[in-house]
C-alpha cells in the first residue's frame, strides 16, 4: 500500500501531534498524586524502603506520594496491575527486582511479560538474606545446621514459592547436602512470624526486614549472604566462608514504570528517587537495618534484571520448581 502526497502529510502531522501531545504531558509531569505499588504485604524490605523515600520524594515532586501495598501472587498481582497502568508516570512499581526475575521462570502462565511491558527506572538497595533459624536450634554454623538436618526434621520458612528467599534456600540447600522441608507463606512477615514462634525453624530472608529480630534475640543468624563480612552483625561469617564458596544471595529493591512511560519523565523519577534514597537521613537510616544503597539508570537496571533471569532460571529448572 503506497500513500499519496496529502496522506503522507496528514499522517506525518498526526505523528507530530501525537509526539508534540506527550513531550507536553511530560513538560506538566507531575501534576496529581505518584502512587508507588509494592507488591507485597506492609513491613517487608520494599514496603520499609518505599516508605522511607515518599516523604521526600513528596517534598521535591511538589505531590503526594502514595504507598499502595498489593500482594498477591508473589508480588505478581501487583506487578501485572502496574504493567497494564497507563503510562503516564503517576503509578510505578517498587519491588525486589531479582524476585521478578525470577517469576517468568517458575510460573507457566504469567499474565504479563516483565521484560516487555516493565522498564527500567533504578535501582534502589541492596541487602544480603540471613540465614536465620529459632533460638531453640541447636546450632550455630551453617555446618552445625546441616549436620542437624540429617538427623532431625527442619522446616524452612519462605516468603512465598518460587521467591528470591525460596529459591536462595533451594541453592544453599543443594550446595551443603541439607536437608530441610519448605513451607511456603504469602510473605516475609508471616515467614518470620512464624520462625520467631517456633512454628518453622530455618529462614533466609532480606536482611533490613529480619536484622531487627535477631538483635532482640527472637532469630538466631548463622550465615550472611554476602561476599564479605557486616560489621553491623559481628563476626557472623558469610555463607561463603562456611563451606559455599561464592554463594550470593538477597534483595534487590528497585523501581519500574509501565513500558511507554516517556522518556523524560523517566528520567526525572530516576533522578528524584535517587536523590531520595541518597540523602543522609534515609540512608543513615537504611544502613543501620542492614541495607546498601545501589543506585543504576534505567538501562542499567534493566541489564541487571536480564543477568538475574537467565542466573535464576538455571536454579528453577533445577530443582523442578513450576506454579500455574
Amino acid at each position: 500500500m503506497t500513500l499519496n502526497r496529502r496522506q503522507f502529510v496528514s499522517a506525518a502531522a498526526g505523528a507530530a501531534f501525537v509526539a508534540s501531545g506527550a513531550v507536553q504531558a511530560a513538560d506538566n509531569w507531575p501534576a496529581k498524586p505518584i502512587r508507588i505499588v509494592v507488591p507485597y504485604p506492609p513491613g517487608g524490605s520494599s514496603d520499609i524502603i518505599a516508605r522511607s523515600i515518599s516523604q521526600p520524594l513528596s517534598q521535591a515532586l511538589g505531590q503526594s506520594v502514595i504507598v499502595d501495598n498489593k500482594p498477591g501472587a508473589n508480588g505478581n498481582l501487583g506487578a501485572d496491575m502496574v504493567a497494564k497502568a497507563a503510562p503516564d508516570g503517576y503509578t510505578v512499581l517498587l519491588c525486589d527486582v531479582g524476585a521478578l526475575a525470577i517469576s517468568p521462570s517458575v510460573y507457566t502462565k504469567l499474565p504479563f511479560d516483565p521484560s516487555r511491558d516493565l522498564r527500567g527506572v533504578t535501582m534502589l538497595a541492596y541487602s544480603p538474606h540471613l540465614l536465620v533459624v529459632h533460638p531453640s536450634v541447636k546450632a550455630n554454623t551453617l555446618q552445625e545446621l546441616v549436620a542437624l538436618s540429617k538427623t532431625s526434621d527442619l522446616n524452612f520458612a519462605v516468603t512465598a514459592t518460587g521467591s528470591a528467599p525460596h529459591l536462595a534456600g533451594v541453592a544453599l540447600e543443594r550446595a551443603s547436602g541439607a536437608r530441610w522441608t519448605y513451607v511456603p507463606y504469602k510473605g516475609g512477615v508471616q515467614a518470620i512470624q512464624d520462625t520467631v514462634g517456633g512454628q518453622t525453624q530455618v529462614l533466609m530472608n532480606g536482611m533490613l526486614a529480619t536484622l531487627p529480630h535477631v538483635q532482640s534475640g527472637k532469630l538466631k543468624l548463622l550465615g550472611v549472604s554476602k561476599p564479605t563480612r557486616m560489621p553491623l552483625v559481628g563476626d557472623v561469617p558469610t555463607i561463603a566462608e562456611q563451606g559455599v564458596p561464592g554463594f550470593e544471595s538477597g534483595t534487590w529493591q528497585g523501581v519500574k514504570a509501565p513500558r511507554g512511560t516517556p522518556d523524560a519523565i523517566v528520567q526525572r523519577l530516576n533522578r528524584e528517587f535517587i536523590a531520595a534514597i541518597r540523602s543522609a537521613e534515609v540512608r543513615s537510616r537504611l544502613a543501620g537495618q542492614g541495607a546498601e544503597v545501589v543506585t543504576m539508570t534505567g538501562a542499567q537496571e534493566e541489564q541487571f534484571f536480564d543477568k538475574e533471569r537467565a542466573r535464576w532460571a538455571a536454579v528453577v529448572r533445577q530443582a523442578g520448581i513450576k506454579l500455574d
